[in-house]
């Protein structure tokens, strides 16, 4: 029988067609995928509305976001802080009412036992030691509101003894009845990148400027474009598998092929003759969603249960 046979059963080796083959009939084993571009966020889409960008605005890390979208952010973020700065005062006022009426208990404990320290402690000879009165016949029979109230204090109910304007919530942690008084914690007034996670000020967000492609094509929109930009230096077409850089006097666009083989040489802009540092070479970060981070892992793996012979 030939190795090229359609149901060879003879091969002395397992290969790699086989092993996977198998692990998708039987369940196990890890399933690997490479994602798709439907998985990839393009380039020149926000990095939190995830569609194409309106306003674009770069951060000095190279996260592309729409200026409204980062705007609206760094907005809720700085309500978010005056909300949690209110709560954090009104639990600093609580903890000091609280140390407050501890020190003055411990006062009022303190003069008590000064006080009583100060009286005699047997009783004088021409008093009585103690006036036994006898019961009446009021005193002999229980009165029936004392009989309720040791009723009611040995009910087993969640409504007795005031109980049934407060009730536990078991869903909520802070309405537990075991649970504590919230300790104050003073909140964090700076605002954090929503990718890189870095102190996000909305001064350091450079406006940026994309160039567009002169394909000729006036009948698609600009988003039904695959290839909707170019570089403005080597009329490169920008996409996805193109590495670029961000031009910070400017905002222009580059690739990095361009920053490496023309702009780093003398550090001057091809486009303005305006001289140029490192750090106004800003690289746009590429890619990036919940399923792949910056094209850095573009497998997805499924651990499943593994047999062995």
């Amino acid at each position: 029988m030939t190795r090229h046979a359609r149901n060879c059963t003879a091969g002395a080796v397992y290969t790699y067609n086989e092993k996977k083959r198998d692990a998708a009939e039987s369940g196990y084993g890890t399933n690997a995928k490479r994602l798709g571009k439907d998985s990839i966020k393009s380039f020149d889409c926000c990095s939190l509305t995830l569609q194409p960008c309106r306003n674009p605005v770069v951060t000095k890390d190279g996260y592309l976001f729409d200026k409204e979208a980062i705007l609206q952010y760094i907005l809720t973020k700085k309500n978010e802080y005056s909300r949690k700065l209110k709560e954090y005062e009104r639990l600093r006022r609580i903890e000091e009412n609280e140390l407050t009426q501890e020190a003055n208990q411990k006062q009022l404990a303190r003069m008590e036992k000064f006080v009583n320290a100060g009286k005699p402690t047997t009783t004088p000879a021409h008093k009585p030691s103690a006036t036994l009165s006898k019961p009446t016949k009021l005193d002999d029979a229980p009165s029936t509101s004392s009989s309720a109230i040791a009723g009611s204090s040995s009910s087993i109910s969640n409504m007795a003894n005031g109980h049934e304007t407060k009730l536990p919530s078991f869903w909520l942690p802070s309405e537990c009845p075991n649970a504590g008084v919230a300790k104050a914690k003073a909140p964090d007034s700076t605002i954090y990148c929503p990718v890189s996670q870095q102190p996000l000020r909305v001064k350091d967000l450079i406006d940026v400027k994309f160039t567009l492609l002169k394909d000729g094509d006036n009948k698609r929109s600009l988003i039904a474009k695959e290839a909707r930009y170019m570089c403005p230096i080597t009329h490169d077409v920008l996409s996805n598998a193109v590495p670029c850089a961000v031009l910070r006097p400017t905002g222009d666009v580059v690739t990095m092929e361009c920053v490496e083989k023309l702009i780093r040489k003398d550090m001057i802009h091809p486009l303005t003759d305006r001289k140029l540092k490192d750090k106004d070479i800003i690289p746009l970060q590429r890619g990036g969603t919940g399923y792949s981070f910056t094209n850095d892992n573009l497998q997805g793996k499924e651990k499943r249960p593994m047999l062995q012979v």
